[in-house]
């Protein structure tokens, strides 16, 4: 079974010099879900997917010539595999010596080794979503006048529901930041929080986000282990969460994760990334 020890994240890597979709390196979802208390035969309680930008995309067209673009991809929660990043970057790397007829040519066959990779369908498109902008009712976190003193490991008995009526909440921090679980570098990212049911208190769940910051594991697994603890707080509310992480070789994560009656929120950047 592939491990993040495995990849080749940490390790000195050749520049690829042709196609090779064999750098791709797939990380089985199972075995951090399991972890998180979700059995591997099990239906999933949430929906979702892992959106990546991509900023360093190009190849060579017909003639030699070079091309440049940006992209978004789209893998579905739902895989039974994520795709580790640096062999992404890798991957994408090896196209920039090949020649394409078409674009088209090229979306097919980066869309076609990503679905082989994670195991599911992945939507590959050319561009990237436009700036976010601010959400109406949206309680900004970082503003919070609170003392914190926990760090890690990420604590979920720090959230606490309040005694008001139920009812919708958004929230938003840019203060999330974990570790990568091999290379031990930090990740950082401004998460967004929806959710209607029991109302949490806004300083605990500022807590508890920061109780992440000397914790190692990946985007999506953070991602997941936020919307549980969340869910289990919340008595089951609907709810979701998305984190944007920013960039790190020509890359960022965009984890997003809700109850099944949620629809995902439109794609969108932040300035950060």
């Amino acid at each position: 079974m592939n491990t993040p020890q495995d990849s080749s994240l940490g390790r000195s890597v050749a520049y690829p010099a042709q196609y090779d979709p064999s750098l791709l390196f797939p990380i089985p979802r199972a075995a951090s879900r399991a972890k998180l208390g979700l059995a591997a035969d099990a239906a999933l309680p949430f929906v979702g997917h892992d959106r990546w930008h991509a900023y360093e995309l190009g190849w060579l067209d017909g003639r030699g010539k070079p091309v440049v673009a940006t992209a978004t991809f789209h893998v579905p929660a739902g895989s039974p595999h994520l795709v580790e990043s640096k062999s992404l970057k890798l991957y994408l790397n090896s196209l920039n010596a090949s020649r394409f007829d078409h674009p088209d040519s090229v979306r097919a066959t980066i869309a076609a080794d990503l679905s082989a990779t994670a195991g599911a369908a992945v939507d590959v498109a050319f561009g990237l979503p436009e700036w976010a902008a601010p959400v109406a009712d949206t309680c900004d976190l970082d503003a919070l006048d609170v003392a914190i003193d926990a760090y890690g490991p990420p604590d979920a008995g720090l959230l606490r529901c309040m005694d008001d009526a139920p009812g919708p909440q958004r929230f938003r921090s840019a203060l999330l930041k974990s570790n990568c679980p091999v290379t031990g570098q930090p990740d950082w990212a401004t998460v967004h929080i929806a959710l209607d049911g029991p109302r949490l208190d806004p300083a605990s769940l500022l807590r508890y986000l920061v109780s992440f910051r000397d914790h190692a594991e990946f985007h999506e697994q953070c991602v997941e282990r936020i919307f549980l603890d969340l869910a289990r707080a919340t008595d089951g509310a609907s709810l979701m969460v998305e984190a944007r992480y920013t960039r790190r070789g020509g890359l960022d994560i965009n984890p997003w994760r809700g109850t099944p009656d949620r629809t995902a929120p439109p794609p969108a950047r932040e300035r950060q990334q």
